[in-house]
């Protein structure tokens, strides 16, 4: 199955069938929501937006997800055919590994693209929005007014992953904290300087926005096929 023909499979899902999923395998497991989102890297909170949204808003929770249930991606999204009793599992399950807090950082490397979710009603929103780290923090652009601009001092969580669906293999660094307004011109300067600062949506975005580091997870998910868990692919 190319690219293409995935992306419109998952979001030919059912978010309710997947959430059924979800909650017959924690029964299965014995897991509550509040254990199952812990395992997954996630606030309870979220966990559910995310069995109400469904895998097309974001693959790499569902993967985290998936992993903890001790499923692959395709068989949370797609179901699965369960051996009869006794008999061994068809295929392998992905193991799921705690990065340290060095190896979240070089994956978050020197810049890219992330999410960023923001504390609104009814529920949290989440924004992507390319990033440049400066001194163990995440700096972005946004506009003033605009969706993706916190308040001055609020807690926002900032997700960046990357997932091969395909293998049920990748990983994701979650980093909780405050944001804080940018707003002294000698600092602008030094982050105007730095790679990744420019809005790949171009448009006026005059409010830099830093998220200052709380508490930093990553985890990486890879098959049982080899020692080797595929972060980098």
């Amino acid at each position: 199955m190319n690219q293409n023909l995935h992306n419109e499979a998952v979001r030919r899902v059912d978010p309710a069938a997947v959430a059924r999923r979800v909650a017959d395998r924690c029964s299965q497991l014995g897991l509550t929501d509040e254990v199952l989102a812990n395992q997954a890297a996630m606030a309870p909170r979220y966990l559910k937006y995310l069995l109400e949204t469904g895998p097309d808003f974001d693959p790499g929770g569902f993967l985290r997800i998936a992993a903890a249930l001790r499923l692959t991606y395709q068989e949370l999204v797609e179901g699965r055919a369960d051996a009869p009793p006794g008999q061994p599992d068809a295929g392998p399950r992905p193991l799921l590994v705690h990065l340290t807090t060095a190896e979240c950082w070089d994956r978050v490397g020197t810049h890219g693209v992330g999410r960023i979710a923001l504390p609104v009603e009814p529920g949290p929103a989440v924004f992507p929005v390319n990033y440049t780290v400066d001194a163990a923090t995440i700096v972005y652009r946004t506009a003033a007014q605009g969706a993706a601009a916190p308040d001055d001092g609020a807690s926002v969580a900032f997700q960046v992953d990357r997932i091969d669906d395909h293998l049920s293999q990748g990983w994701s660094v979650l980093i909780l904290g405050r944001a804080e307004h940018v707003d002294d011109p000698d600092t602008v300067r030094h982050l105007q300087r730095l790679p990744g600062t420019t809005p790949w949506a171009g448009g006026d975005r005059p409010l830099w926005v830093r998220v200052r580091t709380e508490k930093i997870t990553g985890r990486r998910v890879g098959s049982g096929r080899s020692p080797t868990l595929a972060g980098d692919f």
